[in-house]
């Protein structure tokens, strides 16, 4: 069903910052499958869809904890780095988000600025966009200098410099709870799409700004009328 309570003027917006990894790329069941082997090594229990995305959260480390990962036993460090070697093998897999592509496009043909901030590794975005052939839409793509996902926030405030405009004039969109409270301290719209790591559910109970699919949250901006 459509957001319809939501007024977003999308003549107002002359920048759009898109979270990566669930936003764009369509990764949730990969990680979801890369976890639990993660934790089946462990003897730890498996992570459904839905308890995945229930308890997914940044930063990582306290993520990890909460589903059963014991630091004083082994560093996070070894954790993390298991995981995102286990990802990396299967990334190719993974696809846009349904509607992605057309969005994006969308975005550009109304001459708004893009640009992507990303807690996945720097070398790894980049090549990542580049295969998907976008990279031309976006004005910057921020990554990390670690696949450890901390940081996100600094990273942000970096490129809210580079891109110079309004906050006001600025909209972050991303799947995660993380993403709203970094576009809030950014002082920074957002807009959350519910196809990604958190649920519906998850997000709904912090903010009314949240859509099913980015298809549904692009014909809200166009219908809504600015005052």
């Amino acid at each position: 069903m459509k957001n319809t309570d939501i007024q977003i003027c999308l003549e107002k917006v002359e920048h759009v910052i898109w979270d990566y990894n669930g936003t764009l790329l369509n990764d949730l069941d990969l990680c979801v499958t890369v976890i639990n082997k993660v934790l089946a090594r462990r003897g730890l229990e498996q992570l459904s869809r839905e308890g995945y995305q229930a308890v997914f959260d940044f930063p990582v480390r306290d993520y990890y904890e909460k589903i059963g990962f014991n630091f004083q036993k082994e560093s996070f460090e070894i954790v993390g780095t298991e995981f995102i070697e286990e990802y990396n093998r299967e990334q190719a897999v993974c696809e846009l988000q349904e509607g992605a592509l057309s969005v994006i496009r969308k975005f550009n043909e109304l001459g708004i600025d893009q640009s992507i901030l990303s807690a996945r590794l720097q070398k790894s975005l980049d090549e990542e966009i580049e295969g998907f052939g976008i990279q031309s839409y976006f004005s910057y793509i921020f990554g990390l200098d670690h696949h450890y996902a901390d940081g996100k926030l600094k990273r942000g405030r970096q490129l809210i410099e580079k891109i110079n405009k309004p906050s006001d004039k600025i909209v972050l969109i991303g799947d995660t709870l993380h993403d709203l409270h970094v576009a809030q301290k950014l002082g920074i719209g957002a807009l959350l799409v519910a196809h990604g790591h958190h649920s519906y559910d998850r997000l709904i109970a912090e903010t009314k700004m949240v859509f099913h699919s980015l298809p549904e949250l692009m014909e809200v901006m166009v219908e809504a009328e600015c005052g």
